[in-house]
């Protein structure tokens, strides 16, 4: 007869290798918790040459920040970080098994979700080869860098909110409504094209995009707003609370609706905000946050 092998252990259970789980598995570490983060090597800012508005790292590549962190956790001989995915999470009396996908199975009193969401683009041919380059979401990490040129803003809907933050920023604005209305009572005193966008592509240095009444737009960067969707099922798994934004929701303390489950980053949000506030800087804070909670759970498990 053959048995199965005890499955291997971890106190705390760190799912997404991004900012909020690298900075929830050091905040464990300085306490001398056990903690195991997983990876599976999937970010959503894998198209990002630079990340910004992040306080010493302005400019500095997403990877490289991520293998700082990485060499950092390697003084802490009670954190491990293990390159695989994790397929299931699921509760296992008062702690949880979770199942990789090399088949192991590891067992853990706490787990810290970390896995962030998945940008759906509106479909527009060749935007998903310039998303993260000429294309974005975010003013903040990545207006600046076109100060003075003319950018573009996909869609009306989101046009008065993103043209106010990019004015200052920009030589030149101009809204491709795509069909969109703007939100009742708004006004927006930037042109507007009522033509649909067909495709685009990059353009002496920047993006042309081509219309379906013939004509075509010339814009440094194009402004764009996803539909977020999680990117990883274990909000599922675990039945958790969401959002109206379809993100995990979590309170002050990065408690979600488990016992024993805490999330950070953009997967997650109080639900006081309308959406996920995605930054490396928000996103860490956010795991610092997740791991103290998650320590706490193991001092009342005693």
């Amino acid at each position: 007869m053959t048995t199965s092998p005890p499955p291997q252990h971890t106190d705390i259970a760190v799912i997404g290798g991004g900012p909020a789980g690298l900075q929830a598995a050091l905040t464990a570490g300085r306490v001398r918790r056990q903690v195991t983060v997983f990876d599976d090597g999937t970010y959503r800012n894998a198209t990002v040459s630079h990340m910004h508005n992040v306080l010493t790292h302005d400019g500095t590549p997403p990877g490289e920040f991520r293998a700082a962190a990485r060499r950092e956790l390697t003084a802490y001989d009670t954190v491990a970080v293990r390159e695989e995915r994790v397929e299931t999470v699921e509760r296992d009396g008062t702690g949880f098994r979770l199942t990789l996908a090399s088949g192991d199975v590891m067992s853990a009193y706490a787990v810290v979700l970390a896995t962030g969401v998945r940008d759906e683009l509106p479909p527009v041919p060749g935007l998903q080869e310039v998303w993260g380059d000429l294309a974005a979401q975010c003013p903040f990490c990545h207006g600046f860098e076109f100060a003075g040129q003319r950018i573009g803003i996909l869609g009306a809907a989101a046009a008065p909110h993103l043209s106010a933050l990019l004015g200052p920023v920009a030589g030149e604005l101009v809204v491709l409504d795509e069909g969109q209305a703007l939100p009742e009572g708004a006004t927006l005193d930037v042109p507007r094209v009522a033509a649909r966008v067909t495709s685009l592509e990059r353009h002496e240095g920047g993006l042309r995009l081509a219309l379906d009444d013939g004509s075509s737009e010339d814009v440094a960067v194009l402004f764009v707003v996803p539909t977020l969707h999680q990117s990883a099922p274990f909000a599922d798994q675990l039945g958790l609370e969401r959002n109206p934004s379809g993100a995990v929701r979590i309170d002050e303390f990065g408690r979600t609706s488990a016992p024993g489950v805490f999330a950070g980053g953009d997967l997650a949000h109080l639900p006081a905000y309308p959406m996920p506030m995605a930054s490396v800087v928000q996103a860490s804070a956010a795991g610092q946050v997740a791991g103290n909670s998650a320590i706490a759970h193991l001092l009342s498990r005693g």
